[in-house]
């Protein structure tokens, strides 16, 4: 986990930790800013996966403590490492632009070969603009591809797409070792930390949220929000 490690080592952890909400689609997390990752969905029985270590007292916890959850094989405490992450990280505006990753996606894959990590809900589009879109996601549907098929069709692509989750799911560097030299290579989503580390390593655009309105967060992640439903936030986008 190179590329977390580094993000990681970039950060500074003196900030207290005010709250902590797990929602069923969103984790928040408030230290020095607010932040969100996507929460995971696992299939099965609630009771059948692994509990959150120190779940009802994770704010007696320190930021560092925190953060370094984001390497945890389990992944709701994974979660709740790379929301800690992304609260800890003082996002450079000037670096960033302020637009959805779907226009870009709609801009640099008109006529190419796309792969799209994860089922988003503008896929319907790219299909109409795309030579050839292959989305995988974990539980497939429609014309999804599942997992396994990422090694097969990640390198046919001229643009490739990831889902910031493959951050918690431990797969990004081996998402991006498949991806060929000459592909446009971005990483989306709220979990997605904005920062330029991730520029260093093969890619090209770093989609992701900036928190504008913690409260307003806190209250969507608490009452189940979905990310459309999400209010308090802007979507930005550090680029090459």
């Amino acid at each position: 986990m190179k590329i977390l490690d580094e993000i990681l080592d970039s950060l500074n952890y003196e900030a207290p930790v005010k709250d902590i909400r797990m929602g069923p689609f969103q984790t928040a997390v408030h230290t020095r800013n607010c932040a969100l990752a996507s929460t995971p969905h696992e299939t099965g029985p609630h009771h059948s996966h692994f509990p959150v270590t120190h779940a009802g007292n994770l704010l007696e916890k320190d930021a560092f403590t925190l953060a370094s959850m984001a390497r945890s094989e389990n992944l709701f405490e994974a979660a709740i490492g790379m929301a800690s992450i992304n609260s800890l990280m003082e996002v450079d505006k000037s670096r960033c632009r302020a637009i959805n990753a779907a226009e870009i996606l709609a801009k640099k894959g008109k006529g190419r070969r796309m792969v799209v990590i994860g089922h988003f809900p503008f896929v319907g589009q790219l299909h109409k603009i795309a030579r050839k879109l292959w989305v995988i996601e974990k539980n497939p549907r429609y014309d999804d591809y599942a997992e396994a098929e990422a090694d097969r069709f990640i390198p046919q692509a001229d643009v490739v797409a990831i889902t910031g989750t493959a951050f918690t799911n431990h797969t990004m560097e081996k998402l991006l070792q498949l991806c060929s030299p000459k592909a446009y290579v971005m990483v989306l989503g709220d979990t997605t930390p904005l920062t330029p580390i991730l520029l260093d390593y093969g890619i090209d655009a770093a989609c992701g949220t900036r928190v504008i309105d913690p409260e307003a967060v806190m209250k969507c992640v608490s009452q189940g929000a979905t990310f459309k439903q999400v209010k308090g936030i802007e979507l930005l986008a550090i680029e090459k």
